[in-house]
């Protein structure tokens, strides 16, 4: 990866719905060969992907809580089963196995504490193996992107 490289993907990384011809402007390419460094970008697995990042407010999620999750078990049956049934919680936005105390970080998108306590009491408490929760309400976001720009 070159700097034009880093170039490109530091401005899809500002805005990915760039046309080629914008993106090669801005990084002072002709449209082919821009076009063709995005192609091989994304076959590398670079790039990912694409998303449309939508306002959880407007979706009547405006809240965001950080539950960190201890697990009765750390046997493989346990850890799998527990992981599927999180990654079909909808409100759940990132989920991470960690180090320390806690087995699990999870965020998740919630309608205040109605919304917490339905999350924790209908799906959280149900789930294959929790021992033991922690949670924190988020009061404001400072910072928020989806990776490091190169």
């Amino acid at each position: 990866m070159d700097a034009i490289d880093r170039r490109i993907l530091r401005a899809l990384h500002r805005n990915a719905r760039l046309t080629n011809a914008e993106l090669a402007e801005e990084v002072g390419l002709s449209p082919s060969p821009c076009w063709t460094r995005v192609k091989r970008l994304e076959q590398a697995g670079v790039i990912k992907g694409y998303v449309a990042i939508l306002d959880q407010a407007a979706l009547g999620l405006p809240d965001t809580v950080i539950i960190e999750v201890m697990m009765e078990r750390h046997d493989e049956d346990s850890l799998r089963r527990f992981e599927q049934a999180v990654l079909e919680i909808p409100e759940v936005v990132e989920a991470w196995l960690v180090t320390g105390e806690y087995d699990y970080v999870i965020k998740a998108a919630v309608g205040g504490t109605a919304g917490y306590e339905r999350l924790l009491r209908e799906r959280l408490y149900r789930l294959p193996g929790v021992r033991h929760t922690r949670s924190s309400f988020t009061l404001r976001n400072l910072k928020q992107v989806w990776t490091p720009a190169p």
